[in-house]
């Protein structure tokens, strides 16, 4: 072979590299590129959950201090009772300790704390855990929370179905002995769901994964009405 064809076939290598290189160039940019975009629409995507999920929210009345739940009663002893009024395993909680508990609190023996949770909003097509906490809030406005709470369990709607209408929602509150139209207007307006978020949000941060969930002066104990008499001392 010739010097010139040498050259030649040599100058030719040269291009073709130069050219897989640019090549490989851009492709490696489209790729920086596209993550990028994808970076950049993750984050909007993050802003608008995050504005979807707002910080802003109306608390009910007896409200604990940080607003993460509703108080019942003035003892010196503090039950908190992490509940979600499409569990079963809640309702049966209510229906063997909340007498129990509701003669500790006559007896100003304790306060209870209910923390009604959204966990299981997917057990239902209405969201109705987010629902009827909400509606509880109402209750609590109206100073019948407990009686409200009993008679959400004794109508407890089966997981995996629509749950209970607002108007349902809302004769279940007359059936608990609430008057008024402020009730019914708390609940069809959904007053208190966003409050219903925070107080979801405050409980997985505390590392409550279930309900019922009970704690007694801070210290977690069995969800039973012995358990808890025996934390309370009585």
């Amino acid at each position: 072979m010739s010097s010139r064809a040498n050259k030649k076939q040599a100058a030719r290598v040269v291009r073709d590299q130069i050219a897989r290189e640019r090549a490989r160039a851009r492709r490696m940019w489209v790729s920086i590129a596209a993550a990028a975009v994808l970076v950049i629409a993750g984050l909007a995507g993050w802003a608008v959950y995050s504005n979807q999920r707002s910080s802003s929210y109306a608390t009910p009345a007896h409200a604990t201090a940080n607003a993460d739940g509703l108080v019942v009663g003035t003892g010196a002893k503090t039950v908190d009772v992490y509940l979600d009024f499409i569990c079963p395993v809640c309702r049966q909680f209510e229906e063997s300790a909340g007498a129990g508990l509701n003669q500790m609190v006559a007896a100003n023996k304790i306060k209870i704390v209910y923390h009604p949770l959204a966990f299981l909003d997917r057990a239902s097509s209405t969201q109705y855990s987010t629902r009827s906490a909400a509606a509880a809030g109402c209750a609590s406005d109206a100073g019948k929370l407990a009686e409200y709470v009993q008679t959400l369990y004794a109508n407890q709607p089966p997981e995996g179905s629509a749950g209970l209408s607002d108007d349902q929602l809302i004769q279940l509150g007359h059936t608990a002995g609430i008057s008024g139209s402020g009730f019914d207007t708390c609940v069809r307006d959904g007053k208190y769901k966003t409050w219903v978020q925070h107080v979801t949000d405050a409980a997985v941060s505390r590392g409550v994964t279930g309900t019922p969930t009970v704690y007694v002066d801070g210290k977690q104990v069995q969800a039973s009405l012995p358990a808890i008499t025996q934390a309370v001392g009585g």
